[in-house]
């Protein structure tokens, strides 16, 4: 889960990292009358998504006076920004954060997140601040460095100060830094973050270090102990599908393909998605249904694959152990029955109860195609929408 920059900087205020004042304003009067009362020299307007590049596109301005900030929350509001994480549809900008200005000396980049190979939360920084750190990584990785954090003794004072060391900053602010990234941790841990980002950090002309950004996302998986995070849920940010997916439990994400997916297991899931795309097919979707699906959750799923429009076929690939081959022939049979199924079925079923679940598809009157392998499955479900 993802939330906005301005609720990020809330979070990071509770835990005594600095940040610009600021507020988030939802039409051009309530942004002036926001920077009317941070009577700052200048004022940033900042469009909120859920996406990073928005200064690359534009999506960031910098106002001298208030006839400024209203200009540009007109210009903003309603926008649709196009950035590399937005991909080419873009989001439409339906909020602003509108913040005091800050007088930037230099410009650092901080993370935390948690590193797979390390099975550790990890803090990296670099003096490579405000740039993509994707390209950093590539043309000057030795700009960026890491410190990996035991989970029994947490981020030390230590490591957090030789970070700082080695990310050049200035030495007389190398412990109001520590401090800053101790306060990172803290956050990060407390509201099981998977990724915390600041980018950029700034010093500023009054000696101060300050989060100039804030990127959360958050495990999902640990949400259930964080309301007060779920309440901070955008459903404007996110795809109405993977919206309704997620109150059965399912795991769904939208893709610019034409042939719907439905697969239990994420590994046979990528699997069926690759051997699509091998036979020159593109997938509409990744869904994986679990091992512990009902008839009512594949009912669920069927109908979140043929509620999108650029679906012309579907590919059902199941492979049951716990996850049994009769229950997801009885879903798929209510769900075509109930939406009326008018592109191309393909099924493959195979473990347990798969005669059963054969026996169900074929006695049910809908017209299914039915398959062998995965192979098999991906080439004719390829053949019938092409």
């Amino acid at each position: 889960m993802n939330i906005h920059e301005y609720q990020g900087k809330e979070i990071l205020r509770k835990y005594g990292v600095a940040v610009p004042a600021g507020r988030v304003a939802f039409s051009p009067e309530e942004a002036v009358n926001i920077a009317k009362e941070l009577d700052s020299k200048v004022t940033v307007v900042k469009a909120q998504i859920h996406a990073g590049g928005r200064g690359k596109a534009g999506g960031v301005k910098i106002a001298k006076n208030l006839d400024e900030v209203r200009s540009y929350a007109k210009e903003l509001l309603g926008k649709v920004l196009v950035t590399h994480q937005t991909g080419p549809e873009g989001k439409e900008v339906k909020r602003l954060y509108i913040e005091a200005g800050s007088d930037i000396q230099k410009e650092y980049y901080v993370s935390l997140l948690v590193d797979r190979a390390t099975s550790r939360v990890t803090l990296m920084g670099s003096e490579a601040g405000g740039m993509d750190i994707e390209e950093v990584a590539e043309e000057t990785p030795e700009k960026i460095f890491k410190e990996v954090i035991d989970p029994v003794v947490g981020l030390t004072g230590f490591q957090a100060r030789r970070l700082a060391f080695n990310m050049n900053i200035p030495t007389k602010l190398i412990n109001k830094t520590a401090n800053l990234m101790l306060g990172l941790y803290k956050a990060f841990t407390d509201k099981d973050a998977s990724i915390l980002e600041i980018n950029p950090l700034a010093v500023t002309g009054d000696g101060e270090v300050m989060a100039l950004d804030a990127k959360f996302n958050f495990d999902d998986n640990a949400l259930y102990r964080h309301k007060d995070v779920v309440e901070l849920r955008d459903f404007d940010e996110e795809d109405q599908k993977e919206i309704e997916a997620s109150k059965y439990d399912l795991n769904y994400v939208t893709l610019d393909g034409n042939i719907g997916c439905m697969v239990n297991g994420a590994g046979l899931a990528m699997s069926t998605m690759d051997t699509i795309s091998f036979y020159g097919g593109r997938p509409a979707n990744f869904l994986d249904v679990g091992g512990g699906a009902t008839a009512e959750k594949v009912t669920e799923a069927f109908k979140i694959i043929l509620s999108d429009p650029n679906v012309k076929g579907i590919f059902v690939n199941i492979f049951g152990g716990i996850m049994k081959c009769d229950v997801i022939a009885e879903g798929v049979i209510v769900a075509a029955k109930e939406v009326g199924l008018k592109v191309p079925l393909v099924v493959r079923l195979e473990g347990t109860n798969v005669e059963l679940g054969k026996k169900l598809l074929n006695e049910s009157g809908l017209d299914i195609v039915a398959a062998d392998s995965m192979a098999d499955g991906a080439q004719k479900i390829v053949e019938l929408v092409g």
